[in-house]
């Protein structure tokens, strides 16, 4: 079994508020979590505005699968409008 850490530090430049950001974050997370499985939560910089960091969890049988899960959901928040993927650290736990 292999647990799969992965921090995504992103910049929301289009928000001017905290409430702005939230919404972004609400849909991103849903996406994110529907379409991939995984566990997704903000960890840090709760009170910026334009900037979070999200941590996102996997769980699974093989490392080559939860590698494949992530890149996968790293090259969607890539394409994803309203966010700019500043940078992200994968942790694979045995």
């Amino acid at each position: 079994m292999k647990i799969a850490l992965m921090q995504v530090e992103l910049l929301i430049p289009d928000s001017h508020s905290l409430k702005d950001k939230r919404m972004v974050l609400r849909s991103i997370k849903a996406k994110i979590r529907n379409k991939f499985n995984v566990s997704i939560a903000e960890i840090d910089g709760h009170d910026l505005w334009n900037n979070t960091l999200l941590a996102i969890v996997l769980v699974g049988t093989d490392k080559k699968y939860v590698d494949q899960v992530l890149d996968e959901a790293i090259k969607y928040i890539e394409q994803f409008h309203p966010v700019e993927l500043v940078d992200y650290m994968i942790e694979i736990l045995a």
